[in-house]
């Protein structure tokens, strides 16, 4: 393996020996997890092109070579990006939770730990991976890692009912995206998205599987980036410790979608169907979720909902980006929507990290209780102020600056010539004019509510007083680069955010890219100044606007609907459930007798299978008839007799004659199978039987049921038709069986001559290592229940 491959390895490596640093009880186990991710970050940077273009590097390894999937590392501009916040973010981070979370005894650091770094692992691996199962696997490992820290503070319910919903929500969308990876392959013939992007690149689009595709993945996209309506999740995943939500909720997990519109541009981009799609459901997020942030009291609250409305920006620039591919007038887009991806996770980091330290230090984050923290919290109170005013878009902070150009990609998208845009363009620039007031005025209500007015004591839990350089040192780095990158702007632009626009639009993007403040006085100035007197106005009036109905509530309304169908579900399971399992056996053999009679008769249905053919029957011998009577009235015999231990040694006797029929058609393992098991379940029930209390006295008196002599007709007739059907089939020249191919490669593929031994250990080994992993648990149940000693009387 490569470098790049111990890189993405490296996170769960560690994770394995944080359990044992966690026991050095005198040293806070941060301090061991620090080294790593700062290490790969530095490790990384040697990768940022300097004067030159960047040429991407791909490592292979092979995993399971036969259908595709390798575990392919491709390092370009944008899975650079991405991996250098993952890292970098991650080490400021790391820092951060080592003062926020204290080293106490009751506190499972050795959790925390090995859950971020499988997190951060995870998340490398869907950056830097080329393979689609591959990087389903690390999304997936996302969606576990966030919800185990989520859940951290495992004894909250919130945390519980946080960890559940970001789970059922972005594990869902996984599935989906799955979906959507597998008709990709149908259609190009390769998990590898170098390949795919390449394919799509010789062909029209006109296959049928193309936009099924495309929705499937998006579905995954949309829930893992928190896009209306798939965005609940997020607000109450803030249960997390602010560590946590500075990481996974700001920088590094609701990214993954916004990573994944991205990669898969090339292929779906330059398509009205993905324009349309990515456009208006960011625009739909991002005016949405800066309108909800108004409503809420809590700090961290506001901040999700403005992740979420920030997310939405991002998404809605790549859609309108995608129209490059036809119209470069849109290309300013993608630029904005890498350079606002740099930028949020800047000042937005910082800013979860200050109200964690102002939760840390007056131990609350309400701000109908919170007030005149300015003088109490200087050095809180000047980070706040900077990523305050880069996330409202004022100068000369690095989020004016990528607000302009969002501002400049929603104004170009009206004159785009492409996708019938014509007068419902004007609805971009609108719709984002009206989101950034609102953005403006709870960037207003954190700053204000929080920092000036009246100091109240007597509603916080401590006393306040300005956080310790450890818990001040990462949000500093955060807050300095908002400065340093709204500043200077270009030191971004040939190192980070050219390559990253290449790897979106490799043929298109303008290679000369330059980023300054001052424009002129131009559209987008005068919209930033609207936005600021229109939000001032809104912040002045804001509690009009509360009495509104919509301002009433903190909880997203759509909660209804997720808490409404998931109560239905656990109703709707409890019903399906409590009609299957009645605790009778006989059920349980009607479902599934019903399922097998209705499946087989389909298929026989279906594929035109039913077949007679008796002229190749061999004759029956006398002795044959003498066995089959005797089976037949041994089989007929069971429901007439009276006491269940004479029913076990009739069972028992028909299991033996099956035996003997096995062994008259020359199949001795199957006989000596068929012997072995009968001779073990005789012997087992009779056992028990014997053993078991004598709760009452023996009484057994088979009832007629007419549902159970259908059930019984008719399967064995299925099976006859079976019979038939396969022995008419085994003669017919135009069919090939399928025990021909296992005749002719049992030798050749598996080097064995017992065709039975070889398709159960060979051609069906996975099967049959499952069954035996069945059974070994199953021994493990049975094994609890004998020691299990229950108390007399006790319920079990």
């Amino acid at each position: 393996m490569s470098t790049l491959h111990y890189l993405v390895l490296a996170p769960f490596i560690m994770a394995i020996f944080v359990p044992f640093l966690y026991k050095i009880r005198h040293i806070h186990t941060g301090w061991f997890v620090l080294a790593l991710p700062l290490v790969l970050f530095l490790y990384l940077l040697q990768y940022i092109p300097i004067g030159v273009s960047m040429v991407p590097v791909e490592e292979i390894v092979p995993w399971v070579p036969r259908v595709g999937i390798n575990f392919s590392i491709y390092l370009d501009g944008l899975s650079l990006l991405f991996a250098l916040l993952i890292t970098g973010i991650g080490t400021l981070v790391v820092l951060y939770s080592i003062f926020y979370i204290a080293n106490k005894k009751d506190e499972p650091l050795n959790n925390f730990y090995v859950y971020l770094l499988m997190f951060m692992g995870a998340m490398l691996g869907v950056v830097l991976s080329d393979n689609l199962i591959v990087i389903y696997v690390f999304w997936e490992l996302t969606s576990l890692a966030s919800s185990l820290l989520i859940a951290y503070w495992f004894h909250k319910e919130k945390s519980r009912y946080g960890a559940q919903k970001s789970m059922l929500i972005t594990v869902t969308g996984g599935f989906a995206m799955l979906a959507g990876f597998c008709l990709l392959y149908i259609m190009a013939g390769s998990f590898s998205i170098r390949e795919i992007i390449s394919y799509f690149a010789q062909v029209e689009f006109n296959e049928s599987l193309f936009i099924p595709a495309m929705l499937l993945i998006l579905l995954g996209a949309f829930t893992k980036s928190a896009q209306f309506p798939f965005h609940i999740w997020l607000p109450d995943a803030m249960e997390a410790p602010t560590p946590v939500s500075a990481y996974l909720h700001s920088a590094t997990m609701v990214k993954a979608g916004i990573y994944l519109v991205a990669r898969f541009t090339p292929v779906f981009g330059g398509t009205p169907e993905w324009f349309w799609i990515i456009t208006s459901f960011g625009l739909v997020t991002l005016i949405w979720g800066s309108i909800s942030a108004v409503r809420q009291t809590d700090l961290k609250a506001i901040l999700a909902f403005s992740t979420i409305s920030q997310l939405g920006l991002i998404m809605a620039l790549l859609g309108l980006g995608s129209a490059s591919f036809l119209d470069s007038v849109a290309e300013v887009a993608i630029i904005a929507a890498i350079f606002h991806l740099i930028n949020h996770a800047t000042f937005k980091g910082s800013l979860f990290m200050v109200v964690g330290i102002v939760d840390h230090e007056t131990g609350t984050r309400d701000i109908r209780k919170l007030g005149g923290l300015m003088a109490i919290m200087p050095v809180t109170f000047t980070i706040s102020l900077i990523g305050i005013a880069s996330m409202a878009g004022l100068p000369p902070f690095n989020g004016f600056l990528s607000k302009e150009m969002f501002f400049t990609g929603v104004l170009e998208a009206t004159t785009l010539s492409v996708f019938n845009v014509g007068t419902l363009g004007i609805i971009f620039p609108i719709v984002a004019w009206i989101a950034s007031i609102f953005t403006f005025v709870y960037c207003l209500i954190m700053f204000f509510k929080t920092f000036t007015g009246k100091y109240q004591p007597e509603k916080l839990e401590k006393d306040a007083h300005e956080a310790p350089i450890g818990l001040l040192l990462s949000p500093i780095v955060l807050a300095s680069l908002v400065v340093i990158f709204g500043l200077f702007p270009n030191m971004l632009s040939y190192t980070i955010i050219e390559p990253a626009a290449q790897s979106i639009l490799p043929y298109i993007v303008d290679p000369y890219i330059n980023i300054y403040h001052w424009h002129g006085p131009n559209t987008e100035l005068f919209m930033t100044i609207g936005v600021v007197l229109f939000g001032v106005l809104v912040f002045i009036n804001l509690k009009r606007w509360q009495e509104a109905t919509f301002f009433l509530h903190e909880r997203d309304p759509l909660n209804r609907v997720y808490d409404g169908g998931l109560d239905g579900l656990v109703s709707g399971s409890k019903r399906v459930t409590n009609l299957q399992l009645t605790g009778l056996l006989r059920d349980y053999f009607v479902y599934m007798s019903v399922f097998m009679i209705l499946l087989l008769s389909w298929t026989f249905f279906r594929y035109d299978a039913l077949a007679f053919d008796f002229t190749n029957v061999s004759e029956i011998s006398p002795y044959l008839w003498v066995i089959t009577l005797v089976l037949i009235g041994a089989t007929i015999s069971i429901p007439f007799i009276q006491h269940r231990i004479t029913a076990i040694i009739g069972v028992g006797v028909i299991g033996f004659i099956v035996a003997l029929l096995f062994v008259v058609f020359r199949a001795p393992d199957l006989a000596l199978t068929q012997l072995l098991v009968e001779t073990v379940m005789v012997v087992l029930f009779l056992l028990c039987f014997y053993h078991l209390p004598e709760l009452r006295k023996e009484k057994f008196k088979p009832k007629f049921r007419m549902t159970n002599l259908v059930i019984s007709i008719g399967m064995g007739a299925i099976v006859t038709l079976i019979a038939f059907s396969a022995h008419a089939m085994r003669h017919n020249l135009n069919f090939t069986p399928i025990s021909q191919y296992f005749v002719e490669n049992s030798k050749p593929l598996a080097g064995g001559y017992n065709m039975v031994n070889v398709i159960l250990v060979d051609f069906r080994g996975l099967d049959t290592l499952l069954e035996v992993l069945v059974l070994a648990v199953a021994a493990l149940g049975i094994v609890a229940l004998i020691k299990l000693k229950v108390k007399e009387g006790q319920d079990v």
